[in-house]
């Protein structure tokens, strides 16, 4: 971006440039963001009589592409955003000279920015995850990010495919690894090195291709074994057959789309562990309480699918005969003082499985105040490391025997898949759900004020050790790891930044690492189906629920009467805290006289009274809520329900606002992905989902749904009424948006799809790993230096602050 501030300082417009720093210089705001800085220069070029687009001029260019602006005294810093995943910082003087600035000399002046200046260079701890990256391949075009697993197979395929004796031998050597209690699988003793693997595979195929392709496996079993070849081939000849072709094609020609296919079928992944440690975790009673939502359904529904998805790869591999049960364990943490759930029970078997179960692990009695009850996912952090330590045993119990795969989930379930996968050997996926330094403002910058209820030190901190020392990290959505191009992506926020008086990052993480593989989730489709399939849907539900919706009156968690319950529903749930922003939505509504006339407000959240929360943040949006009703007489015009909803309920709960032609709006300021966009999509619910994260992905505006920013309350009640009155001019239109809905979920956003590919990835991953015996020994110790000298000591600290409450 230098050669747009050269063209500036080259021309004219320098006049400009200097009025437009000599106008921010005026203003008490130090500090300004995108927005701030596009409405300021908006201003300043109205008061200048140009008000024109951004890309007429080389200034307004350098204005759009400025992420940041930092005023100095003496100088002007800015952070610009020339393409996706890419930053530069450059400082403007008075004079309008201007220089580069290092990623250390930005941070610095963030950190003098909020007067914790570090005088002496090297003052500050520094951390820098690159050397660790430049062992490996990194992707170069930025559109191939979060594609990960396709540009490894084909980087590393292309290496190992140059040496045939090494390629046959790494192949015959990886074949031969595979067991399941004590059976041997894929190939035996009978195929003695790697040249005899490729003769035994034609044979083979001369063998089973004078079967029909029906044929059972089993009728043909010890014939093969004959030739070297034990069970996974198969469960048919066909199967059998085609699996060896594949094979007999990749020795002959390797190519990296064939051994992806050929490594999607082999069955090496039979027992895997799910982390999710904070919160109410269970299947029932949980929902609407503090750290509980979205992630607890996300969890539960890939247990499900990753059974049934090894389940049925166990028996297309022909292992039926084995009696290989494959098991999924949720692990998370036992809660004593369980409230009326089932948090304080050791196993749970998850519904709709065989062998699916919530392990329950409690966390070591260091202080029973704290540890017999629910703690925040914000204060959970000096528990974790023993907890590890604990639940290492207790998996080893349940399976009797190691995992094949341990996937951790949010911030402190990543960092204990970290310390089991280190401990066990065994491969490692992370899912973030939500990364908290992207939804709360200046998080870093201020972490000394905010720690006191959040403790971001070790939040941020867990989350640099997790996201480098996973193998695989899985994202819901392209802008999840690296935005677009004017936002910065949730993991590209932690690229570079600075926690001042802890340390500076340097380098926290390489977006364009192959270890970054977009596969977003699905919905429940047994709960959450089209309003249109009234076969499945039980009338004395519907009944009930239209009442709790439309007319029950109980004051203990149900306020507010509609005037006229036939109005069409605006309809939202979650959680009742800031960044899901159901107070914004009121708000919206009760500054919208036009849209109460023709709608009603319904919203289903935890809770409506302050007094049964224990979070502050819930307490706090229930008194907003009271005040914006107050202020603004919304009486008999929205209905608030405070409760939590049986899983069916829920699904149900979409479809009764179907029913009425409503419309379903997600209000949130950031979204990681956006599950109950999906939920209400599948179930033909126009739905209208903020533009700040995942539901950017998930909706196409005007064909399936409808984008909003929440933080522009005009615009918003203004393209739902747009909405509201295309519907009532036109009653089809409100039916071509739904069926469009419908069909995107069903299209990209199911389990099934999921669960797959999530499969294939552990495949893929799990061979390249021994395969190409990756060096990751220094990256893990650099890691655990981390965990030791920086985490484990301010995990202390906090643990001493949890012995005086």
């Amino acid at each position: 971006m230098s050669y747009l501030i050269e063209a500036v300082l080259n021309s004219e417009e320098k006049n400009n440039l200097r009025e437009f720093i000599s106008q921010l210089q005026e203003s008490d705001q130090r500090y300004l963001l995108r927005n701030e800085i596009l409405s300021s220069f908006d201003s300043f070029s109205t008061t200048k009589s140009e008000a024109q687009p951004y890309f007429s001029s080389n200034l307004g260019k350098l204005i759009y592409y400025t992420q940041e602006i930092i005023l100095e005294k003496e100088s002007i810093c800015l952070i610009i955003r020339p393409k996706i995943a890419q930053q530069e910082a450059y400082r403007i003087f008075e004079d309008l000279n201007y220089e580069a600035m290092t990623v250390q000399q930005l941070l610095d002046t963030r950190d003098r920015f909020v007067n914790h200046f570090h005088p002496d260079e090297g003052d500050v701890f520094e951390i820098d995850f690159r050397p660790f990256y430049d062992y490996s391949p990194t992707i170069r075009d930025p559109k191939n990010i979060g594609r990960g697993v396709q540009f490894l197979n084909r980087y590393l395929s292309s290496k190992i495919f140059q040496d045939p004796n090494q390629w046959l031998e790494a192949l015959y050597s990886f074949l031969s690894l595979h067991s399941y209690n004590g059976n041997t699988l894929l190939i035996n003793g009978r195929i003695k090195d790697r040249k005899q693997l490729s003769d035994r595979i034609k044979q083979a195929l001369n063998l089973v291709s004078g079967f029909p392709k029906s044929k059972p496996y089993e009728e043909f079993r010890f014939e093969l074994q004959n030739f070297g070849f034990e069970p996974g081939w198969g469960n048919t000849a066909g199967r059998v057959r085609e699996t060896l072709e594949i094979l007999d094609e990749l020795i002959d020609s390797p190519d990296y789309k064939v051994l992806e296919d050929f490594l999607s079928r082999i069955p090496m992944i039979f027992r895997i562990v799910l982390v999710s440690v904070h919160g109410w975790f269970a299947q029932e009673g949980v929902l609407g309480r503090p750290d509980t939502g979205g992630q607890v359904v996300y969890v539960l529904d890939q247990a499900r699918s990753l059974e049934k998805q090894l389940q049925e790869d166990i028996s297309l591999a022909g292992l039926d005969s084995l009696n290989i049960e494959p098991k999924v364990i949720i692990l998370t943490r036992l809660i004593p003082n369980s409230d009326g759930t089932r948090c304080n029970e050791r196993l749970e078997k998850v519904h709709g499985t065989d062998n699916g179960w919530i392990l329950r692990v409690p966390l070591r009695e260091f202080n029973p105040n704290m540890t017999q009850n629910w703690i925040s996912r914000f204060e959970i952090w000096p528990y974790l490391e023993t907890y590890a330590v604990d639940a290492e045993k207790e998996l080893y119990q349940e399976f009797r025997g190691i995992p094949d795969l341990i996937i951790g989930n949010y911030s402190d379930g990543n960092l204990v898949s970290f310390l089991l996968a280190r401990r066990l050997k065994v491969t490692q996926f992370t899912i973030a759900h939500a990364l908290e330094k992207s939804k709360y403002l200046f998080s870093n910058l201020y972490w000394q004020d905010l720690e006191p209820n959040y403790h971001f030190s070790l939040q941020f901190t867990a989350d640099l050790i997790a996201m480098n020392a996973a193998n695989c990290i899985i994202s819901s959505t392209y802008q999840e790891i690296a935005g677009r191009s004017d936002s910065v992506g949730q993991y590209e926020s932690y690229d570079n930044f600075t926690m001042p008086d802890l340390y500076h990052v340097v380098n926290g993480i390489e977006l364009f690492s192959p270890k970054f593989n977009i596969v977003p989730p699905g919905v429940n489709e047994n709960v959450y189906f089209p309003y249109t399939r009234s076969e499945d849907r039980p009338p004395s539900k519907i009944e009930k629920l239209e009442e709790l919706l439309f007319s029950t009156e109980d004051p203990s968690f149900i306020f507010g009467k509609l005037e006229d319950p036939g109005k069409r529903p605006l309809f939202s749930m979650a959680r009742l805290d800031r960044i899901k922003n159901l107070t914004g939505l009121a708000e919206c509504f009760a500054n919208s006289p036009e849209l109460q006339e023709r709608c009603n407000l319904i919203l289903v959240a935890g809770k409506i009274h302050g007094a049964e929360t224990q979070d502050n943040e819930e307490r706090e949006e229930i008194e907003k809520m009271y005040r914006i009703i107050e202020q603004h007489n919304l009486h008999g015009k929205m209905r608030w329900l405070g409760l939590r909803l049986p899983k069916s309920d829920s699904g149900e709960i979409y479809r009764v606002i179907a029913d009425r032609r409503g419309v379903f709006v997600q209000p949130a300021l950031f979204e990681a992905f956006g599950l109950t966009i999906l939920e209400a999509m599948i179930s033909g619910l126009p739905t209208f989902g903020t533009q700040f994260g995942g539901p950017l992905e998930i909706i196409q505006d005007g064909i399936n749904g409808f984008y909003i920013n929440p933080t522009n309350l005009e615009e918003t009640a203004s393209k739902i009424l747009e909405f509201v009155s295309k519907c009532d001019q036109n009653p089809d239109y409100w039916h071509e948006i739904s069926n469009q809905g419908i069909e995107r979920v069903y299209s990209t956003y199911t389990w099934k799809i999921h669960t797959t590919k999530l499969l294939s990835l552990a495949r893929i991953y799990g061979f390249w790993n021994y395969t190409s015996k990756e060096k990751r020994e220094d990256l893990l110790r650099y890691i655990e230096a981390l965990f030791y000298l920086i985490y484990k000591p301010r995990a202390k600290e906090l643990l001493e602050q949890h012995w005086q409450r």
